[in-house]
């Protein structure tokens, strides 16, 4: 029976994309509100209306046709949804102080808290962090942690040092050794006076040039 009635069934029509959508202006601090609780967008929105579309567990927030925010709804009133990786590491590139008492990177993983819980005791340290997360978008999360604890543990905190870091583990590995009959019967010596006979002939040349020139 379900074989014959098959033929005469019609197909799935898209699921209904249910929502109640609302327009709102991102706050100077990044965040929109939604039914008194907050949720971030994109730091270059600041200032600008955008639309909240409020889903039974989760908001998106859409600058014109695109969203460009997507958060958990909570259960309850008066909370805060930060991203802090997708919507305010190009804050702190231009304004590094916001990571000081900046509440949207209270959430950050352990590592990076405890980094840059060192480098504020120096001056310039908010700079340094900053640079830290600014190669999160390209190297990724997890590349930038395994960096870093590798830097805390050896005790020189730096924005070079965990990009140095992170280069050596992204780095390819270095091509096995080739096997060959031939063996080296005189070890090369270093002979730096060579350098200087090249150097004397070239100050005998420069000084003919000058003279030939006067």
């Amino acid at each position: 029976m379900l074989e014959q009635e098959r033929i005469q069934m019609m197909p799935v029509p898209t699921p209904f994309d249910g929502y109640v959508e609302k327009p709102t202006r991102v706050s100077s601090t990044c965040l929109v509100s939604v039914q008194r609780n907050r949720y971030s967008a994109p730091c270059k929105l600041v200032g600008q209306w955008v639309s909240t579309r409020l889903y039974p567990g989760q908001v998106c927030i859409v600058a014109g046709d695109i969203v460009v925010a997507s958060h958990d709804r909570p259960t309850e009133r008066d909370h805060i949804r930060y991203d802090w990786q997708q919507h305010y590491i190009p804050l702190v590139e231009r304004k590094p102080g916001a990571l000081r008492n900046g509440a949207p990177f209270a959430d950050m993983p352990a590592p990076l808290r405890k980094l840059r819980q060192g480098l504020m005791r120096h001056a310039g340290g908010d700079r340094i962090m900053a640079q830290v997360l600014a190669a999160v978008p390209t190297a990724g999360l997890d590349a930038i942690l395994v960096a870093v604890e590798l830097v805390i543990e050896s005790g020189a905190l730096s924005a070079e040092h965990v990009l140095n870091v992170l280069a050596r583990l992204n780095s390819s590995p270095l091509p096995p050794c080739v096997e060959t009959s031939l063996q080296l019967k005189e070890a090369p010596l270093a002979n730096t006076s060579r350098y200087d006979g090249l150097r004397d002939t070239d100050e005998e040349v420069t000084d003919a040039e000058e003279i030939d020139h006067a």
